[in-house]
């Protein structure tokens, strides 16, 4: 399995999306409406996601993460954002993948050069989720 790392301290939004849509991170930030200023500084609100998912072909929605609809998160493609922390003070998104989260900075805070990689767990506590489903 293949993981995108992302290439601005605050592009795990961008990395998540490119991972969905199977194409570069490059390529997906240039989906975004001022992505290179936001991938370095302020990062991306879910329904900035959804509206690029929508475009390319996908059913796509955010939610709030209540414990009812906790469950619901662990399909494949499902983009979660965790909520602020010491560890992430800006939060983090990270998408599932079969069994596994893919996390776009696994080995955060260094980010020259950061890794992307493979978590069994979330690393934080789930607030919002993105939803996908390939329209055919």
């Amino acid at each position: 399995m293949n993981t995108i790392t992302q290439e601005g301290p605050s592009g795990c939004g961008v990395a998540c999306t490119a991972q969905v849509l199977g194409v570069s991170y490059k390529k997906t930030l240039r989906l975004f409406k001022d992505g290179e200023n936001k991938h370095t500084f302020s990062g991306f609100y879910c329904k900035e996601i959804v509206k690029v998912l929508t475009r390319r072909g996908y059913e796509s929605w955010f939610e709030y993460i209540k414990k009812s609809k906790l469950k619901s998160i662990y399909k494949d493609s499902t983009i979660v954002f965790i909520k602020r922390s010491k560890k992430y003070p800006q939060g983090h998104y990270l998408v599932r993948v079969g069994k596994y989260w893919m996390d776009p900075w696994f080995n955060m805070p260094d980010i020259t050069p950061a890794k992307s990689g493979f978590r069994k767990r979330l690393p934080g506590k789930p607030i919002y989720a993105i939803f996908t489903k390939a329209i055919t």
